[in-house]
């Protein structure tokens, strides 16, 4: 097949395809490098074996059998490559730069649960985590994306150590159905945006539980000072992030002190991040729980309504501008069939806390339930409050 460029001189032919070659160059150029600087551990290097001991035995398993968490995570993105962002494998090929931007899967929290109904044993494993953008000359945190896995199970005997280390494996790693931590990692990358300019953050930066809301809360989540306020704060930035598709600043009253984030990766490095201040700061109160009888359903079930209610602010605090700031309730149908003995109600009441801070997050991106928001917020304007907070939302993306 013949092509002819009519009207087309030579040199106009070799200018044109001059122009197209640089212009690749220049927008590959544009595509910002990011090195991947590994698997690492909130909070002092100090206590990371008794605060993740069940993910510091997954990673040494690991590497008995000659590789890492680390390679893993290589090979996940090579297999799926982010398309705005090039990722290298070590930080010195950066060196020399300005800006030297690396990434890491951050595990700020570990909880192994085990509640006994009867003889039957329910097993939970949650790990949470971020992904964490960060400036390695500067030490500042530039993005951060939460993440984390909760797996349940339920058994006929108490687990032994090695069951839940299974289960430890299954977070990581996944389930088939369900991607793990890793993969999650590696999808938070892929949708991660690194601005060209200075970007504006937000921040969950107060929580409160009423005394009414901590009665619901099961022990581990509330087994030592601060750890309710953190578990509620996770719950919001991740729900609000992954939603509304923003990046979080870390809550900074578990890890953090003094918007200074200690971390510890896998070769031993220990790094000292600096959290940026906020421009836009999110204030909760889970204000309490409630379950409702709702109905005798045929064969002899019945149906509750799981309700959970909270506040949520969010505002300017150099202005004290709001641009949201209302109460809401959610509630959870579930059918409790008449031959269950024992019933737990703490995972329906979750998936009513979780599910209100979900839809709100959607209403925030402008792809929510506009009924339930209406009907959930106590605040008359919410319509002017969520579009007020929309714009929020863009200047934080």
């Amino acid at each position: 097949m013949r092509v002819f460029l009519r009207g087309v001189s030579l040199r106009g032919l070799f200018l044109l395809v001059t122009w197209l070659l640089c212009s690749q160059s220049a927008v590959s150029q544009q595509i910002p490098e990011v090195a991947f600087a590994g698997f690492a551990y909130s909070g002092s290097a100090s206590t990371i074996a008794t605060r993740f001991p069940h993910s510091v035995r997954y990673e040494q398993e690991l590497q008995g059998t000659g590789t890492s968490i680390g390679q893993n995570v290589l090979r996940l993105l090579d297999a799926t490559p982010p398309s705005h962002l090039k990722i290298v494998p070590q930080i010195e090929a950066l060196k020399g730069r300005d800006q030297a931007l690396a990434v890491a899967l951050v595990i700020g929290a570990e909880t192994i649960s085990v509640e006994q109904f009867g003889n039957m044993h329910k097993l939970m494993v949650l790990v949470r985590g971020q992904t964490m953008f960060f400036d390695f000359k500067s030490m500042n945190v530039v993005r951060a994306y939460p993440i984390s896995f909760a797996y349940i199970d339920l058994l006929d005997h108490a687990p032994t150590a090695d069951e839940v280390q299974t289960r430890v494996k299954l977070v990581y790693q996944g389930t088939g159905e369900k991607a793990g931590m890793l993969a999650r990692f590696s999808q938070s990358i892929a949708k991660a945006q690194i601005p060209a300019g200075v970007p504006r953050f937000l921040q969950v930066a107060s929580v409160q539980l009423t005394p009414e809301a901590m009665e619901v809360l099961p022990s581990y989540i509330k087994s030592e000072p601060g750890a309710a306020e953190t578990w509620a704060a996770d719950l919001v930035s991740e729900a609000i992030s992954t939603r509304a598709g923003v990046p979080i600043v870390p809550y900074a009253k578990g890890y953090a002190i003094g918007n200074v984030m200690s971390m510890r990766v896998s070769d031993g490095t220990v790094f000292e991040l600096k959290l940026p201040k906020p421009d836009y700061e999110i204030k909760v109160e889970l204000s309490g729980f409630r379950k409702v009888k709702f109905n005798e359903v045929q064969g002899g079930a019945t149906s509750y309504v799981y309700g959970s209610y909270a506040r949520m602010q969010i505002e300017e605090p150099l202005s004290g501008k709001a641009y949201l700031n209302t109460a809401l309730k959610n509630g959870e149908t579930r059918v409790i069939p008449a031959s269950q003995r024992y019933v737990d109600d703490f995972p329906h009441f979750y998936d009513a806390v979780n599910g209100l801070f979900v839809k709100l997050a959607q209403g925030m991106d402008g792809k929510g339930d506009e009924k339930w928001l209406r009907s959930a917020a106590s605040a008359k304007d919410i319509d002017l409050q969520i579009a007020s907070t929309r714009e929020l939302i863009k200047q934080c993306k």
